[in-house]
């Protein structure tokens, strides 16, 4: 979905949604009253086979259209199918969307939407009070709270009077919509997402077309199933309009004035990845190859990439993460632009090939998507703790270029680079995503393509060196002098034949070599061609003189940047910075951590970034950790700075 918007405005972010005015919408057709909200923050959560992930991204994409910006965090088991009404089994969806501009999907759900006792129980602690709660009563039995620990009925014995409780029999109503189309009580109980996503798109004013366009092209061939899906999402939005429960609806107005004018659409952080894979090979005119095996968060490129062949565009399931980047290589080596995804515990078995990759001197992109570890982990969990494997996780000296976006939109920009930097200097290149990106979207602004940079290469053709005798040969590791790349030659080209392979070369011809003198050499040359390269100076966000930075780095900017301006509106002052290149460094980084008293790194994992920090600046950095498989909540973050600004 797409929308046009201009003028860009700088507002607070924060979790409320505060009523900004209550009226009653003239010619509504149900005369209730219609209040203006400037954001809201749902949370969609119940069992994982009761659809709440296709629910949230069917609000998310109606909400674009509407030209709201938006910020979502999906939440689902690791599991295939967890035990049904179990707490490891839930799902959830938070959906933050506003007016203005906003960076996180919020602390906190203004209304939470719960299928069943355990979604309840899970995400209750999270709902501050006074907060809207629509329970599902048909799930309320005896069995299905018991297993998660319900005595008594929370929607009777009073430990939910402190909410807007809204009981709804969801399944019962869904039921009793359907009963026309001959369904059974399992099939039509199927279709009760639907109806509460239709009550939540009356409640807050959502178009309805494009979902409902959406599923007759996802049942096109069960057209009776799209047709009941249809019925029980107007049922929904029929059942807001007529109940009493239900005598307030909200409207939050698009954000016109939050973003620069342009095409903007919804996109995740995979999804931003993909194109901007597929944008980098356009530009830099090769075809784009991806040898990879399937790990969560990172498959939904692999199944991107796969739709693309139209733009030249290769995809290789591997039978392993080895076979993966090993094809990716292979790749590189023969012109194109390689490509390898995984996830933490992929980096480990790919190492040895990324040192191969080092040895060789061809660019070759390596996208980790973080999450939760050690070894398997937290599949579906977000985490940044990967800094260290990216940077150190070979035998070896063999340094690697490391590159990290900051929020889903940016995937795409943080790709072009990373393959600028592969291309532009014949080396392994990491991408650091994680899976809050991957999964959480915004609006993206769609840019032209004239916009976007020159990536294109010069092959080798032929001699590039002359002999001692005037023989013209083809030196393979003579290097550019400023770049210190070596040549990429295709292989087949006539005149152009040269060894590869994992044991040291001789400077310049490529030879096998063991000699001392010529290792150190090799060793510092790959080092300074990684330490040359251009990055641009760090940006700092400081309009106030401050004493305090905040330094960040990936998925962090969201958190700590809507925590910034928490203070910055309480009268505190605090300057912001956050790297994009983790290796190298910006080169005025040292002295940026100069200027300031206090340097706070906050980081979802145990103080990595800040370790590099210290042991490179010796600046006594203050590392704030946190590893739960969630991303920061601003409140959180804005009370430690403002602890480590007191302090």
């Amino acid at each position: 979905m797409t929308s046009q918007v201009s003028s860009p405005a700088e507002q607070a972010d924060g979790s409320g949604g505060a009523v900004v005015g209550g009226q009653r919408t003239p010619g509504s057709p149900d005369g209730k009253e219609v209040r203006r909200l400037d954001r809201v923050i749902i949370r969609f959560a119940g069992d994982s086979g009761d659809g709440m992930q296709l629910t949230g991204d069917r609000f998310t994409s109606e909400t674009a259209s509407f030209g709201n910006d938006l910020s979502t965090l999906p939440n689902f088991p690791a599991e295939i199918r967890a035990p049904a009404g179990t707490l490891p089994g839930v799902s959830s969806f938070q959906l933050h969307f506003a007016d203005h501009d906003i960076l996180t999907p919020g602390d906190a759900p203004n209304v939470l939407v719960a299928m069943n006792p355990a979604a309840l129980k899970a995400n209750i602690a999270d709902v501050p009070r006074g907060a809207e709660i629509i329970v599902n009563t048909d799930e309320f039995t005896k069995r299905p709270m018991a297993k998660v620990g319900y005595e008594t009925s929370p929607l009777e014995d009073g430990s939910l009077d402190a909410y807007n409780l809204h009981p709804v029999p969801l399944t019962t109503l869904t039921v009793e919509a359907l009963k026309d189309f001959g369904l059974s009580r399992k099939e039509a109980e199927r279709s009760k997402n639907m109806f509460a996503l239709g009550l939540l798109s009356w409640m807050y004013h959502r178009p309805t077309e494009a979902t409902e366009s959406f599923l007759r092209q996802k049942f096109a061939k069960k057209p009776e199933i799209a047709e009941a899906n249809i019925v029980a999402f107007r049922a929904g939005w029929n059942f807001g309009e007529t109940t009493e429960d239900f005598a307030v609806s909200y409207e939050v107005a698009p954000a016109t004035q939050a973003f620069p004018t342009g095409t903007y659409r919804n996109i995740s952080g995979n999804l931003a990845l993909s194109y901007g894979l597929i944008a980098a090979s356009q530009q830099a005119d090769l075809p784009l190859y991806l040898g990879s095996y399937p790990i969560t968060p990172a498959s939904d490129i692999l199944h991107e990439l796969s739709k693309h062949k139209n733009f030249g565009v290769r995809t290789f399931q591997a039978e392993d993460e080895i076979a993966g980047i090993g094809a990716a290589l292979g790749a590189a080596f023969g012109g194109a632009l390689g490509v390898t995804t995984t996830s933490g515990p992929g980096v480990a078995l790919k190492s040895e090939t990324i040192g191969l990759a080092v040895s060789l001197e061809l660019p070759l992109l390596i996208v980790d998507i973080q999450r939760g570890g050690p070894s398997t982990g937290l599949p579906t969990k977000t985490e940044q703790a990967d800094l260290l494997q990216a940077m150190y996780g070979r035998n070896g000296e063999a340094p690697v270029p490391i590159v990290a976006p900051r929020t889903p939109a940016d995937c795409f920009d943080a790709a072009l680079d990373a393959a600028r930097i592969a291309l532009t200097y014949r080396t392994p290149v990491f991408l650091l995503s994680d899976g809050y990106l991957a999964n959480g979207s915004e609006p993206w602004r769609i840019p032209e393509v004239a916009d976007l940079p020159d990536l294109k290469v010069k092959f080798a053709t032929g001699a590039n060196h002359t002999l001692a005798d005037g023989t013209e040969v083809f030196w393979p590791y003579k290097r550019d002098p400023e770049t210190l790349a070596r040549p990429w030659a295709v292989p087949g080209t006539p005149g152009l034949e040269h060894r590869i392979g994992g044991i040291e070369k001789q400077d310049g011809t490529g030879n096998i070599s063991y000699d001392p003198a010529n290792h150190d050499l090799m060793v510092r040359t790959r080092q300074a061609k990684i330490d040359g390269i251009e990055v641009p100076d760090l940006d700092i966000d400081d309009p106030d003189g401050a004493t305090t930075l905040v330094l960040g780095w990936g998925s962090t900017y969201g958190p700590i940047t809507a925590a910034v301006r928490r203070l910055r509106v309480a009268g505190l002052p605090v300057a912001q910075a956050h790297l994009r290149h983790l290796n190298p460094f910006p080169r005025n980084l040292g002295e940026v951590l100069e200027r300031y008293e206090k340097v706070v790194v906050p980081e979802m994992n145990l103080g990595q970034l800040a370790t590099l920090i210290r042991a490179k600046y010796l600046v006594d950095a203050r590392s704030y950790n946190q590893v739960n498989g969630m991303p920061f909540k601003a409140e959180q973050l804005a009370k430690v700075l403002k602890e480590a600004i007191d302090d």
